[in-house]
């Protein structure tokens, strides 16, 4: 069992009042300065024990963050998970970079999924702390919709235009509970989470983060130019059904995983391994156990060669 320290940051009030942000933190039993940041996707907080159990294996002390309005920062009376700009996570990874230095570590790896991904390359670009971070793994990153055209070029933009008056406009979550349902104990999956956290139904969707998400994955299809190693997995192919298959178990049921391969090297000229695991699913550490544990292999082998 994994012993874990959780450290609150507050911030200033927002247009949904108090803000914090939450840090998990689980040290080496031996001495490192070695460090990873995990950061959540969508609908999503950390819950995940046994990939903090494999990087303290590995000699990683670790850390991971739920951002503001998401898992255990979420606070009564907000809009779950949302946000206007995806810049508004920022001071949330400032922050915990911070705190991960002042912990003595000076070799700090960002390691994101999905959402978490997509806002990990960006800061990586752009933020305020960025110089601490010595590379990238992205699990499964979230760089574009996978929406028919019709969505993409018409009701997408449609509702992103109407958030900019009305920024708590939502609709019902058209995500699929596939996903959901292919990883929860008390379904078809293994594994055991809050879904008061992570609820199987879904959130309503707010028009302003599509708009937010839209955004920023138009920054990073433009290029960002990064100059650290960074590691890109997703699987091997995607289920697009909306209703239950035993397909979902060994495919990516969120994502197109085509436009993760193609919107990868839009990170950085000549700093991007692209690795596809065959099996897996949307977070691919929580895929069956063969299939998570060559996950891990391929991510710790990769960090060991891109090691300082």
């Amino acid at each position: 069992m994994v012993n874990y320290e959780y450290i609150t940051f507050d911030f200033p009030d927002d247009y949904d009042g108090r803000v914090i942000a939450t840090l998990i933190k689980a040290q080496c039993p031996q001495p490192s300065s070695r460090a990873v940041l995990y950061i959540h996707g969508y609908i999503d907080y950390f819950f995940q024990d046994h990939l903090a159990e494999a990087f303290l294996d590995h000699g990683y002390n670790f850390y991971a963050v739920d951002l503001r309005k998401y898992g255990r920062s979420l606070l009564e009376g907000q809009h779950p998970n949302f946000a206007i700009n995806i810049d508004e996570y920022y001071p949330d990874l400032d922050k915990s970079l911070d705190r991960i230095s002042a912990d003595g570590n000076s070799d700090i790896t960002l390691l994101g999924h999905s959402t978490g991904g997509l806002l990990a390359s960006l800061y990586a670009a752009e933020g305020a702390k960025r110089n601490k971070i010595g590379r990238m793994v992205l699990n499964s990153p979230f760089f574009s919709f996978n929406a028919s055209k019709y969505k993409l070029n018409l009701e997408l933009p449609m509702a992103s235009f109407i958030s900019l008056f009305l920024p708590f406009m939502h609709s019902k979550s058209e995500l699929s509970d596939v996903y959901t349902l292919s990883i929860h104990k008390g379904h078809k999956g293994d594994w055991d989470f809050d879904t008061r956290l992570k609820p199987v139904e879904g959130i309503p969707l707010y028009w302003s983060w599509l708009r937010a998400i839209r955004r920023a994955q138009a920054k990073l299809k433009g290029g960002l130019n990064l100059d650290i190693p960074v590691l890109v997995m997703s699987s091997g192919r995607s289920y697009f059904g909306k209703n239950w298959s035993d397909e979902a178990m060994s495919a990516d049921a969120v994502l197109n995983v085509k436009d993760i391969e193609k919107y990868s090297v839009a990170i950085g000229p000549d700093v991007v391994t692209y690795v596809p695991i065959e099996g897996g699913i949307h977070d691919l550490f929580l895929s069956q156990k063969d299939v998570r544990e060559k996950a891990m292999q391929v991510m710790f082998g990769w960090l060991e060669e891109n090691s300082r």
